[in-house]
């Protein structure tokens, strides 16, 4: 499989303090890759690079095979699609103007059938004239999803295949939509989209990802396979509890049992 975005050895700072410390990664088309770790341990920053959103301080981006800095706005959106952690809209668009908004300037004639199957998707087909402020946090969640959606298909349209990147894209979801979201995010790893996630539930990314690369403190701690990565011994050094990893069906997870009690070796 051809690589759709490369890292290499990423450095991002904040004044004195270093976010990511020399982190690299490659994502094949057709790939779902989780990153996990605990909080502060600069998944969203990773993000946010490989987005072309922030500049490194050191290392570099590529997205099919150019350097991301090369892209023109315009151009980087019909490559790679965005779904971040938290999106504020105040105006009262609807629903279907949200959505729309994905497929840039095209107008609904053009991109109906686009909106139409994403808000079906996200399982919002009646609320399409619904005003946005008036739905819930994890309603608008899902309009958001269905807007990133379009600017997906519409840019994979010209360019093949993309990159779809989520930022904890379900923490505003029940456990039903939580499923729906990444069941949909597998099936456009499905059709070839690079599809790289944020998630916080270890047993959530460990279902739905076919790798995991696994954050700590700035740096890559772990990158690889679910069976080989979700190991006892890495969630009581990263997450700092003691958890029973089971398997079934060949698909680990993760019982979490106590805190972990630090430097007693409990």
């Amino acid at each position: 499989m051809s690589a759709v975005i490369e890292a290499r050895g990423l450095v991002k700072r904040a004044g004195r303090a270093t976010l990511l410390d020399g982190v690299g990664m490659t994502v094949s088309a057709g790939e779902m890759v989780a990153i996990i770790g605990p909080n502060g341990a600069g998944k969203s920053t990773l993000l946010r690079l490989l987005s072309g959103d922030l500049r490194p301080n050191a290392g570099e981006v590529r997205l099919k095979q150019r350097a991301i800095g090369s892209y023109r706005p315009r151009e980087l959106a019909a490559h790679r699609a965005m779904l971040s952690q938290h999106i504020n809209v105040t105006f009262p668009f609807t629903v279907e103007e949200i959505v729309l908004m994905g497929a840039g300037d095209r107008s609904l004639r053009e991109a109906g059938a686009l909106v139409d199957a994403a808000l079906d998707e996200v399982g919002l087909s009646y609320f399409r004239d619904r005003q946005l402020p008036t739905l819930s946090g994890g309603e608008q969640q899902r309009v958001h999803f269905a807007r990133v959606l379009v600017q997906l298909a519409c840019g994979e349209a010209e360019h093949g295949p993309g990159l779809l990147l989520l930022d904890e894209p379900t923490s505003s979801l029940d456990l039903r939509h939580q499923i729906d979201l990444v069941e949909a995010a597998r099936r456009r790893a499905g059709r070839g989209t690079a599809v790289i996630a944020i998630l916080h539930d270890l047993n959530l990314a460990i279902r739905f990802a076919d790798r995991l690369v696994v954050l700590n403190g700035g740096r890559l701690a772990a990158d690889g396979p679910r069976t080989e990565v979700v190991t006892r011994e890495i969630i009581r050094d990263i997450f700092e509890i003691d958890a029973v990893v089971h398997q079934a069906d060949g698909v680990p997870y993760v019982l979490p049992q106590s805190m972990r009690t630090i430097g007693t070796g409990i």
